[in-house]
């Protein structure tokens, strides 16, 4: 023992060796894994570059690079790739201007069940780093790194970086990941981070440790901060409250006086104290199902709009029964050339995912909703009330049991359809909308097709391809005949 210890001053020499230690041991826990003060918890938000787009070019390497947007089904732009938006294209920009902009533009039809596959992969490689993964939304999630280090033997940041370069390396496309102590900073950080690559002074990825967050704040617009609305932005204006830091300084009482409990959690969250928890797993389960679709040319024809409703119906169908769902209400409409909609609304007699079930049902609806001599362009159809499939009771009747042996005939499309792609088994009464999709993906794609001409009311069987076929290559099958 020291002999200061025997003298009047042992307490404090106790604690100079006490802190000495902490010290020493706190230098040799940054050198390893990072400091627990910096991330108290480690939130990583990870959100997909042009996710769309991204995926489209993912599949088609040789459009990497070529300004590129999706939404040819909806004669507008939805997302578009960076060089795209480098030219001033901007989202909801209509395709005829588009083009006048880059007569080279390469405009696809969003495919939704290629991008909910791609998201499906991205939250897999994400829960190879930690099972707390929350889907916010499809190509967004929060993952909760807090006590990896150990596992992964690295800190927070070089975990997060892992999931970065493998998410890029496997899918093919960027990402913009933030670190922070809270969900908000996370965010914040995803956000800086974006910004800094597209001026070329990052590489999309921010760690946001507590040390840094009041200089990253100090410069981030409140209305920019996740959570806060046009209208609770304004009220902060009125306070002279304009950037993040700036409400992250007031006080606790100032924040209950002027804000409601969103807004107070916000600023809890971002002076670093976690209010919204990562929640684990998928995104909750949806309260109905909608699938649209805006067909072009025009259309007057019943058989041709009645096509597009089908194909949509089955689209709906297939995501029902991929998540184990089914419908006791579905509601359809169709929309005219100048945007008025006609619809009805239908309560079901048992839960059905069949096609074929809920199209015998719409059918004596849909010619009364048509008016003769209009021209319609769009379609869609909600399916609601939604339950596990298969929790109707018998009828007395036996539909029930007759419905048994045509879900059987599902099963196998769908195992067709997961292993030669979406709709390469199809409805004869979506037929024609099929011949349309093909030859619209086929002129987008810079490839020479048999257009659907607005003199016809019917397209050339030619139109109608199987997943991945071209005009030049195609499944050898015999033409059978003409449907219905």
């Amino acid at each position: 023992m020291p002999p200061s210890l025997k003298e009047g001053g042992g307490v404090i020499v106790v604690l100079v060796y006490i802190r000495q230690f902490i010290c020493q041991a706190s230098h040799h826990h940054n050198m390893t894994w990072g400091s627990l003060n910096e991330y108290p918890k480690a939130v990583v938000h990870i959100d997909g570059d042009a996710f769309f787009v991204s995926c489209e070019i993912a599949r088609r390497p040789e459009l990497r690079g070529k300004a590129v947007v999706t939404g040819a089904e909806r004669g507008i732009a939805s997302a578009m790739s960076a060089a795209a938006k480098r030219l001033g294209i901007t989202r909801g920009m209509p395709i005829f201007q588009m083009r006048k902009l880059c007569p080279e533009l390469v405009v696809l039809p969003s495919d939704y069940e290629l991008y909910s596959l791609y998201s499906l992969r991205m939250f897999e490689i994400v829960r190879r780093f930690t099972p707390v993964v929350e889907e916010y939304s499809i190509d967004e999630c929060f993952a909760e790194l807090s006590g990896m280090r150990r596992v992964h033997h690295a800190s927070y940041e070089e975990i997060a970086r892992r999931i970065k370069h493998e998410l890029e390396t496997e899918l093919g496309m960027t990402f913009g990941v933030g670190l922070a102590p809270t969900k908000v900073l996370g965010k914040v950080a995803t956000s800086l981070a974006k910004k800094a690559r597209v001026v070329g002074r990052g590489d999309g990825f921010l760690a946001l440790p507590s040390r840094d967050v009041p200089g990253a704040l100090a410069c981030f617009p409140i209305e920019k901060v996740w959570g806060i609305g046009p209208q609770t932005a304004a009220l902060l204006a009125g306070h002279g409250v304009k950037m993040a830091g700036q409400l992250a300084e007031k006080t606790d009482t100032w924040v209950n006086k002027v804000l409601t409990k969103p807004g107070v959690q916000i600023w809890h969250e971002l002076r670093g104290t976690c209010i919204h928890p990562v929640c684990a797993g998928a995104r909750p389960p949806q309260a109905s199902i909608q699938k649209t679709k805006t067909f072009t040319p025009p259309s007057c024809d019943p058989s041709t709009i009645f096509a597009q409703l089908s194909k949509n119906v089955e689209n709906a169908c297939i995501k029902a029964r991929r998540h184990g769902l089914a419908p006791s209400r579905l509601s359809f409409f169709v929309k005219t050339g100048d945007f008025r909609c006609y619809g009805h609304e239908i309560k079901l007699s048992r839960p059905s995912v069949l096609p074929s079930e809920l199209l015998a049902c719409i059918e004596p609806f849909f010619h009364g909703l048509l008016r003769r001599g209009e021209t319609y362009r769009a379609t869609g159809v909600t399916l609601s009330h939604l339950s596990g499939e298969g929790a109707g009771q018998l009828d007395l009747f036996g539909a029930t049991l007759r419905a048994e042996n045509v879900r059987e005939v599902y099963k196998a499309v769908d195992e067709i359809a997961a292993k030669y792609g979406k709709h390469s088994v199809f409805l004869a009464s979506s037929f024609w909308a099929h011949g349309s999709r093909a030859s619209k993906r086929s002129e987008a794609m810079g490839e020479s097709s048999t257009s659907i001409s607005p003199k016809r009311k019917e397209p050339p069987r030619s139109a109608a391809r199987f997943q991945g076929e071209t005009p030049r290559r195609r499944v050898g099958l015999p033409y059978l005949g003409e449907v219905g």
